[in-house]
């Protein structure tokens, strides 16, 4: 993330409000309900390219940096860089900040509760298949949730 951002929100509000933190308090609230509000899965039905995303938060008094993990995946891409591109400027609209941790594949059948993970992305790499996995289950609890290393 940009330290230029980071020290202009912490330096600009103790100023608006000075010998105060309540300002910073509330800005950082305001961006965590907006970290905690993203989905953490959002995939459409078929067989399509899909991202894995780490979603950054602002950095808090404390040094800390909350973060999330997300995966999008939509057949109307024809490039994994088309989905990160569409859904990291979403984010950034909101105040939060994105990095792709990779790609790859994935089928989706609900009619048989089965969803398949998959490929690899040219681009941004191999996604942790085995991290999607667990992040599909959160959403697809019922479903058979496969990992494979094969295809593209």
């Amino acid at each position: 993330m940009s330290s230029i951002c980071r020290l202009g929100i912490k330096h600009l509000l103790p100023k608006v409000v000075p010998g105060s933190n309540v300002c910073w308090r509330t800005f950082a609230s305001m961006v965590d309900a907006k970290l905690d509000a993203v989905p953490v899965v959002e995939i459409d039905e078929g067989i399509f390219k899909y991202v894995l995303i780490k979603v950054y938060g602002k950095e808090k008094t404390d040094g800390s940096e909350p973060s999330k993990l997300i995966v999008r995946g939509f057949d109307r891409a024809q490039w994994h860089s088309d989905i990160y591109d569409e859904v990291s400027s979403a984010l950034l609209g909101l105040g939060l900040e994105t990095e792709c941790l990779g790609g790859g594949r994935i089928e989706n059948r609900p009619d048989l509760k089965q969803i398949k993970v998959y490929g690899y992305s040219q681009g941004y790499g191999k996604a942790d298949h085995t991290e999607t996995r667990r992040l599909l289950l959160t959403k697809y609890p019922d479903h058979n949730i496969t990992c494979s290393d094969e295809g593209y």
